[in-house]
């Protein structure tokens, strides 16, 4: 029986229509869709008719079309499936369709050795594969490797399309890195899959680069009137030549890249090539040495760090000592993992003796970032290393989410839920400084403008705010938390505390009588660690003896409001 594109335009509707089960559908709701639906893909806008829909009822209700449909009327009145996980585009394969497939198959069969036919190798096995199962009626025997929850799948049908038809695409899309969509047009060109994710090649205009786009990050396809700029002397198989993966440097030259892969694993990297370009440039007892003729890219670097101990990169240097990065930071996520379980007892003694000292709360690879951003805008920005760096997440908002991690977020809300930030400062004491502080208590905070009020003294313009000394009630309130970006000691300017020293604001009579006598304990901090402090804890820093660098992110929280509008020169959420 001959079915038009109308008909089937309707079929795929009603389906779509009896598989929603969020609502009832009358005849008249079904006559409305189907009319809808005839307008949005045919421009058809007389509607259709009551007896159309009917007889389109009772063709899928029947085995005309191989349908078969279990519909249901409740209540006289709404239609639905009987079966809720039906839906007629899974209706099983007829026997004459299962005939003409098999036919199919044996023609496919034919070519498979040939060259330019080795392509269809696992299209005729999925074939072969889904025809046995629905003749015997037996599960696959072959389990092809899928992603049926990958995202993108569903604009391979409509890039497919462009590039056939070379028509131009309003492309919306937004890679992980971007906080929002971007929409451009997009002339595109081939579609590539790499380790079962799709990615379309194409350019945005005439002078710009090939661009990959990956599917799942494409928020919405739509179409454009721009003219389409076709493809010249350029080829995909050339483009992905000296490439692992999709990542291509367009002006970049491939390496030679040497491994060395133990015995066990050699024979998986020489029965499955790494690249096309691979070859075995020594045989040992203990393994092989292999090369790749490759430019450097992420997918290299992940194919390699998936085997683990398994492969040694040999050369070149500069990957080598990626790669040696890569398995540094990821066994300090294990041996070096923070854990929170002491975390109740280690606040109770900080609010005991006014400290503590918490280690791994940053990995290695966390605090390199910080020191390499710190170092970027000391270049740019100062004509020497700097000494300190206030307002620091306002003069570089990019250090927040590296400074405020999860780690010292969850160290926070166990110490009070209503904590923000009010003071950010960046010190950095050189091997050939040798400064240091005497024994004092933080007593000052910095607000954004003079105001005179009762219990604050002391007020003195800095750059851009003004310092002043507020109640001991705010100051009891505060804490501070000292990142180290470098290990600190006893012969490196570590701080020296009094414990128990934090409970009153002391004059300089009290602070001098206290600290000639009492014992300091003194404070060695691994790198990334952290010193948590009561700001009138008694507390100084020594002179340095040796020529290591000492680098700290001084942190003050608050969470009490400044009165009469009085506002704090720095307010960072955490």
């Amino acid at each position: 029986m001959p079915v038009n594109r109308n008909a089937l335009i309707r079929f795929r509707t009603i389906d779509n229509c009896l598989r929603n089960r969020q609502r009832k559908w009358t005849l008249e709701a079904l006559i409305e869709a189907c009319s809808d639906a005839l307008y949005e893909y045919e421009g058809i806008d007389k509607g259709v008719s009551k007896r159309t829909i009917q007889m389109d009822l009772q063709i899928m209700r029947s085995d005309k079309l191989g349908h078969n449909a279990p519909i249901q009327v409740l209540e006289k009145k709404y239609y639905t499936y009987e079966d809720p996980d039906y839906s007629i585009t899974n209706i099983p394969l007829t026997n004459q369709d299962l005939g003409k497939l098999t036919e199919v198959v044996e023609i496919l069969r034919q070519f498979k050795g040939f060259s330019h036919f080795q392509e269809l190798s696992g299209m005729v096995q999925r074939l072969e594969n889904k025809i046995h199962s629905v003749k015997t009626n037996q599960e696959p025997v072959i389990d092809f490797e899928k992603n049926e929850n990958l995202k993108g799948l569903e604009h391979i049908e409509t890039l497919y399309q462009a590039i056939i038809q070379k028509k131009v695409v309003e492309v919306s899309y937004q890679s992980f890195k971007a906080r929002e969509a971007n929409s451009f047009d997009f002339h595109a060109y081939y579609l590539k899959e790499y380790r079962n994710r799709w990615f379309v090649l194409g350019i945005k205009n005439k002078n710009a680069p090939i661009l990959t786009l990956a599917l799942d990050r494409v928020i919405n396809i739509g179409e454009s009137s721009t003219k389409y700029i076709e493809r010249k002397g350029f080829q995909v198989t050339d483009y992905f030549q000296h490439v692992l993966g999709v990542t291509v440097e367009p002006n970049g030259k491939p390496e030679e890249v040497i491994l060395f892969a133990e015995k066990d694993t050699a024979p998986y990297i020489t029965t499955k090539p790494i690249h096309h370009s691979q070859r075995v440039l020594d045989t040992q007892p203990n393994g092989i040495t292999f090369s790749l003729n490759v430019q450097l890219n992420f997918e290299l670097e992940r194919e390699i760090l998936g085997f683990g101990d398994r492969i040694k990169v040999i050369a070149p240097e500069k990957l080598k000592r990626r790669i040696k990065e890569k398995f540094e930071h990821a066994l300090d996520l294990y041996q070096y993992e923070f854990t929170n379980n002491s975390l109740p007892n280690v606040l109770k003694k900080m609010e005991h003796k006014g400290f503590a000292i918490l280690r791994y709360v940053y990995t290695r690879k966390e605090v390199n970032l910080m020191k390499g951003i710190l170092d970027q805008f000391i270049k740019k920005n100062l004509s020497k290393e700097a000494f300190s760096i206030r307002r620091l997440l306002l003069e570089i908002p990019e250090l927040k989410d590296h400074v405020i991690n999860n780690n010292l977020k969850t160290i926070l809300k166990r110490i009070d839920p209503g904590l923000y930030l009010t003071k950010a400062i960046f010190f950095d004491k050189t091997p050939d400084s040798n400064w240091y502080v005497t024994w004092h208590q933080d007593i000052t905070i910095n607000a954004k403008s003079k105001v005179e009020l009762a219990g604050f003294t002391g007020w003195s313009k800095k750059e851009g705010f003004y310092s002043v000394c507020p109640p001991e009630s705010i100051l009891k309130k505060t804490v501070t938390v000292r990142i180290h970006l470098d290990g600190t000691d006893q012969d490196n300017g570590a701080l020296k505390v009094i414990p128990g020293s934090q409970n009153k604001k002391l004059s300089a009579e009290e602070i001098q009588l206290i600290s000639q006598n009492s014992i300091p304990f003194s404070c060695n901090i691994e790198s990334c660690g952290i010193h948590i402090i009561k700001p009138l804890l008694l507390h100084a820093s020594s002179k340095s003896t040796n020529q290591k660098h000492r680098r700290v992110i001084h942190l003050e929280f608050n969470s009490i409001e400044l009165p009469n509008k009085l506002e704090w020169a720095e307010y960072v959420k955490i």
